[in-house]
């Protein structure tokens, strides 16, 4: 192979994981606008038919779970109100066709004409690579509360690794 055939191979595979991450970083950008707008299709198509969702106080086994969720009275009723869903920037590892990408999160809620925090969170996201896109495969969510495995959560998607 010559120096100018490696060089665009090179090229190529570093353009194709600034394109992954690129698309996994609007993917989870999306989460927070899709949800509070309650668009459940949609904030399920993140996810694989068999994606988990797992948050402290609730486990999802399924983009069905997930969709129903969305749908479900106490969302419904807390995107009623007003509600914000803030994800910070997320730092993604694309290894191939997989990936790791962890960022943090505010939940906001509208109350007496102004905007109070309700939450601060840890996203763990899993994904794969699939024939529609990137999608995730799990999103461990926890409470930002001190918690060592919380912390720990954090620690393993700051360097890209999988915890499912």
């Amino acid at each position: 192979m010559t120096d100018v055939a490696a060089q665009l191979e090179a090229l190529t595979a570093r353009l194709q994981v600034l394109e992954d991450q690129a698309e996994i970083i609007r993917l989870i950008a999306s989460y927070g606008p899709l949800v509070d707008a309650g668009c459940a299709d949609e904030v399920g198509a993140i996810w694989t038919e068999d994606g988990v969702y797992d948050v402290d106080e609730m486990y999802m086994g399924s983009r069905a779970d997930i969709v129903a969720m969305v749908n479900g009275e106490a969302h419904q009723g807390l995107i009623a109100k007003g509600s914000a869903h803030f994800l910070g920037p997320a730092a993604v590892n694309v290894d191939g066709d997989t990936a790791v990408a962890v960022c943090q999160s505010i939940l906001m809620v509208h109350h007496k004409e102004r905007f109070i925090p309700a939450r601060a969170g840890i996203h763990h996201w899993e994904l794969v690579r699939t024939a529609d896109g990137w999608q995730t495969t799990r999103r461990t969510s926890r409470l930002l509360d001190g918690d060592l495995d919380t912390r720990a959560l954090m620690a393993a998607g700051g360097k890209g690794e999988r915890r499912g």
